[in-house]
């Protein structure tokens, strides 16, 4: 024992640095590694991504129990949550908002009658050697990329739905390589983690693992 209480009291500063980083972790900020695609061309395999926890909630930390509400979610946001199927960390896009009625037919949007507008951007190379085309997607007035692969077996029809008070329907930008709301279906308030912002830093995973310094720093709304 008396080694122990030792090391614990040689190694003090460490240990309450990893507690503090742990709680800031859990409360206030947090950062996500990207593993998937689904998020193309926005967000790219081996991104990490900065979290605003605070961005909607304050929670005890190590714990999801939500304490106060500090901002509302907005159609358009980047956001983590825990997957209401199995609990996993996913990002998406909210396209959904309470109350809102949300259809896709042929893979366009149209929310509460609103038919969101789609400017082409060209063909881009995706992999395996595929081919996405992109898209430019307008919702209200925050437009986004997104990508479709018509090839891909998708749920290009959906709804309409109507969104339940608290509840969100997440989209990823990767429109054909996504599970998102369309197979999980809608994600509920207190499943939200936080609202991402920018990309801290980048390496290519598919690749040869260098790093993308292009990506450091990068904002997720520019």
């Amino acid at each position: 024992m008396s080694a122990i209480r030792k090391l614990l009291r040689d190694n003090r500063g460490f240990l309450v640095f990893l507690l503090a980083f742990g709680l800031i972790r859990t409360a206030v900020a947090d950062y996500n590694p990207i593993p998937s695609g689904s998020m193309h061309p926005n967000i790219l395999e081996g991104d990490v991504v900065l979290v605003n926890r605070l961005a909607y909630h304050l929670k005890i930390p190590l714990t999801g129990i939500v304490v106060a509400r500090l901002g509302e979610p907005l159609r358009g946001d980047i956001v983590t949550f825990s997957s209401p199927r199995d609990g996993t960390r996913l990002i998406k896009r909210i396209i959904g908002l309470p109350g809102d009625v949300v259809a896709m037919r042929d893979k366009r949007l149209i929310i509460n009658g609103q038919a969101a507008s789609y400017d082409a951007l060209g063909l881009a190379a995706e992999s395996e050697g595929l081919l996405a085309l992109r898209m430019k997607e307008t919702l209200g007035n925050r437009p986004h990329d997104v990508q479709w692969l018509d090839h891909r077996v998708s749920a290009a029809d959906f709804g309409p739905v109507r969104i339940p008070p608290d509840q969100y329907l997440m989209l990823g930008d990767n429109r054909d390589n996504s599970a998102d709301s369309r197979y999980i279906g809608l994600v509920q308030r207190h499943q939200l983690i936080g609202r991402a912002s920018r990309i801290l830093v980048s390496a290519d995973i598919t690749g040869n693992w260098l790093p993308r310094f292009e990506r450091f720093g990068k904002g997720l709304y520019d």
